[in-house]
């Protein structure tokens, strides 16, 4: 009985004498900081100026549910996604030119994105065909004239010294008026002059707003058939 008590006692010393070596080893190093918990708010980020180490101000965490670049690359997604408006201003109109290029603009399906000003010139000059002796003979020089592609002409009705003149165009200068009578010539019309006129010429100015691109080739397109008219774009707060 001694023996086995003496014997359990060894063994219970031997274990305690591992223990408080093992928790030795365990605190060999007592001055080794322990884990802290990581406080987002505290984190700094040294930019690529800044010095290595140096203080920064803090940056904003963004809130869990927002994407990290969203700020970032939202503007990039909205104009990828975004499609360019154009607007234009198309001019200027007056007479059979006016109502030719009314039904042209309506090919285009415009509604509210189509508007139109009022222009207005002290015209100086124009091109005419001197007065006629009579309704016949005005009448004989139209079909000349038609038979020569001239299509746009008015006949002065008024009574006195251009009573059955035949205008075909007015100008604001001088040197466009010429060069009219020289396309005249082109088609064989020989008859045509250019004349001082004091008078006040209105003319109409299209404004077409909002067009994708897709709306402004077709509007190109219709401008090819109006050489003397001008198609220009303009800003869309004009």
């Amino acid at each position: 009985m001694m023996k086995k008590t003496f014997w359990i006692l060894l063994a219970g010393n031997a274990i305690f004498f591992a223990v408080m070596q093992w928790g030795g080893l365990l605190t060999a190093e007592p001055d080794a900081p322990a884990p802290t918990a990581l406080h987002e708010e505290k984190i700094r980020l040294l930019g690529a100026s800044s010095p290595a180490m140096s203080q920064s101000a803090p940056v904003p965490m963004a809130p869990a549910s927002a994407p990290a670049f969203a700020p970032a690359f939202a503007p990039v997604v909205q104009s990828i996604k975004g499609e360019a408006r154009t607007c234009m201003e198309w001019g200027e109109f007056s007479g059979v030119d006016l109502a030719r290029a009314t039904v042209a603009l309506n090919t285009l399906h415009l509604g509210e994105r189509l508007g139109q000003r009022e222009v207005e010139y002290n015209i100086g000059y124009w091109v005419y065909i001197p007065p006629l002796k009579d309704k016949a003979g005005v009448a004989q020089k139209i079909e000349q004239l038609k038979a020569r592609g001239v299509e746009e002409y008015f006949v002065v009705p008024e009574a006195g010294v251009w009573l059955n003149a035949i205008s075909l165009g007015v100008f604001k200068t001088r040197e466009a008026a010429q060069n009219f009578v020289a396309q005249l010539r082109a088609k064989d019309v020989r008859s045509a002059q250019v004349g001082e006129r004091s008078s006040r010429l209105k003319a109409t100015m299209f404004v077409l707003g909002g067009l994708d691109a897709a709306t402004t080739e077709r509007l190109t397109a219709i401008h090819k058939n109006f050489p003397g008219s001008e198609l220009k774009q303009v800003s869309c707060t004009h």
